[in-house]
């Protein structure tokens, strides 16, 4: 299908750069390629939830570039989730930087923890993204693979019921340029980072 224009651009130039994931990550990033492909070749949905501590940054990041990278590779039947151990908000930088790398995203109201849609492709539905538990309703309770996207998470969900595949695939957290000079490149190396990676993960399906 056809992706947002920016966003197809993004990924044109993130594919020319699979060389700069080092070998040690590219062992983890198989790790999920092997479960989409499993789960392809028996014709099952394809559940990914992305799980960080706040459920602000990092996870909503992967989920909506995997979503992407699916897309770009026409792998249908692919859900990606995303939650943490407790409900923040999706970071104001954090969409920012989704947004000047392609994804239309539109804010719902103005609340605490607002809703957003979410668009990659005018072909495919919006995707609702917000802050939320990994066990909330909104996620899967069974048959999915949960990537852990930062390091406190993966320590303090020892236990993720119903899961089938769990892997550690943990980013440093751009939280750390917050309000600085450094914010916004910092958010956007961090989704770059995140974009190619899964793009990656899904080219060898």
């Amino acid at each position: 299908m056809p992706l947002n224009p920016t966003l197809a651009k993004t990924i044109a130039q993130l594919t020319q750069t699979f060389d700069q994931i080092p070998a040690q990550r590219i062992e983890l990033l198989e790790q999920l390629s092997a479960y989409i492909k499993q789960k392809r070749e028996v014709g099952q949905t394809i559940n990914l939830v992305f799980i960080c501590t706040h459920n602000s940054r990092r996870s909503h990041m992967a989920q909506l570039w995997t979503q992407a990278a699916a897309a770009n590779y026409t792998i249908a039947n692919v859900k990606t989730y995303s939650g943490g151990t407790e409900a923040t908000a999706f970071y104001p930088a954090a969409v920012q930087a989704m947004q000047v790398l392609g994804f239309d995203i539109e804010k719902g109201t103005e609340t605490i923890n607002p809703k957003y849609k979410v668009s990659y492709s005018s072909d495919a539905p919006t995707i609702e993204v917000w802050s939320k538990r990994f066990d909330d309703a909104a996620n899967p309770t069974s048959e999915f693979c949960a990537i852990m996207t930062c390091s406190d998470a993966d320590d303090n969900c020892p236990i993720v019921p119903g899961v089938e595949k769990r892997i550690a695939i943990t980013y440093n957290d751009p939280k750390a340029s917050d309000n600085t000079p450094q914010q916004t490149e910092t958010y956007k190396e961090r989704s770059m980072q995140i974009g190619r990676e899964m793009l990656f993960a899904f080219s060898q399906v």
